[in-house]
């Protein structure tokens, strides 16, 4: 793109510019959104499921767990991270982190 017509304009007129530049890349970006939004339908269609159906407590999959508490089996851990006080605990007490895998 030739962009020496630039070089003739003055300030205001590339303020201008700019503003429907601006305007116009909103426009698009509006635009993909839309397109974006109805494939995503399409999918959800297709395959029964949702994009909420992906996400793990709202914040995005973690990862699948490795490791679970022995006493409560509702407590996971991924191995990833901070390590759970129940983790923190059974290692204390002399379980090596082998004995908590799933």
């Amino acid at each position: 793109m030739d962009t020496a017509f630039l070089m003739d304009l003055d300030r205001d007129q590339l303020e201008s510019l700019k503003k429907d530049i601006a305007k116009q890349m909103e426009k698009v970006e509006d635009a993909r959104k839309l397109e974006f939004a109805a494939k995503v339908r399409e999918l959800e269609a297709e395959y029964g499921l949702s994009v909420a159906d992906l996400k793990a407590g709202g914040k995005g999959s973690k990862g699948l767990p490795k490791y679970a508490n022995p006493d409560d089996a509702s407590q996971t851990w991924t191995g990833r991270g901070r390590k759970p006080n129940w983790v923190i605990e059974a290692l204390d007490n002399g379980k090596a982190l082998e004995d908590l895998s799933i």
